[in-house]
């Protein structure tokens, strides 16, 4: 069966939800947790632009860094491990879609951490970009979608009203069982939008 992701980051953190299709129907292949950040770390790095708050220019710009390169690579490390999961299993994971943000500008690390709201912004940045990098690197096809407009590119990519897709979706958390909350439920619309856009799938 082919397998589209879907990917809603938080700190330290994101959802997974892995779909197929039968029928036109979404199937639940894997819903799971990537941790993002390292337990040993979690004290800075959840917040790296945080913890570099106060710090000098040149040790703020290190700590932010080394954040960043943690994320990509556990981020990288958690997503290979699916995709393994989903190949042993008889799948082909095509494409993966991200849930993003509005873009930020492109500040540096002083100007993030001159203004508390971008420090705020540039964390949630940090770990999408993280997912996007992971994708990338193990072949997938990247779909990054506006979580401000996910339903409503949903509903036009799948050719369908809100009220289907909430439905389905909902099944699919019948499916899975807790924990369905919001975040499961947009990588799942997510998920279900990637396996239908980029070229025309082949048959399972």
């Amino acid at each position: 069966m082919q397998v589209a992701l879907g990917l809603k980051a938080h700190s330290g953190w994101a959802a997974l939800v892995a779909v197929g299709e039968d029928g036109g129907a979404p199937v639940l292949v894997e819903r799971c947790r990537l941790q993002l950040v390292a337990p040993e770390d979690a004290e800075w790095a959840k917040q790296p632009y945080h913890a570099a708050h106060g710090l000098e220019p040149e040790d703020a710009r290190e700590l932010v860094a080394r954040g960043v390169r943690s994320a990509r690579r556990l981020a990288l490390h958690e997503l290979k491990s699916c995709v393994e999961r989903a190949a042993a299993a008889g799948h082909r994971q095509v494409a993966a879609a991200v849930i993003v943000g509005k873009p930020m500008p492109d500040w540096s690390v002083e100007q993030i951490l001159a203004v508390h709201f971008r420090m705020h912004q540039a964390e949630g940045v940090l770990f999408r970009d993280a997912l996007v990098h992971a994708v990338e690197a193990c072949g997938l096809r990247p779909v990054p979608v506006r979580e401000d407009s996910l339903e409503k590119r949903a509903c036009e990519v799948l050719s369908a009203r809100p009220a289907q897709l909430a439905a389905a979706v909902a099944a699919l958390g019948r499916a899975a069982g807790p924990p369905w909350s919001r975040d499961q439920k947009d990588a799942a619309l997510a998920a279900w939008l990637a396996l239908h856009s980029g070229p025309k799938r082949t048959r399972n």
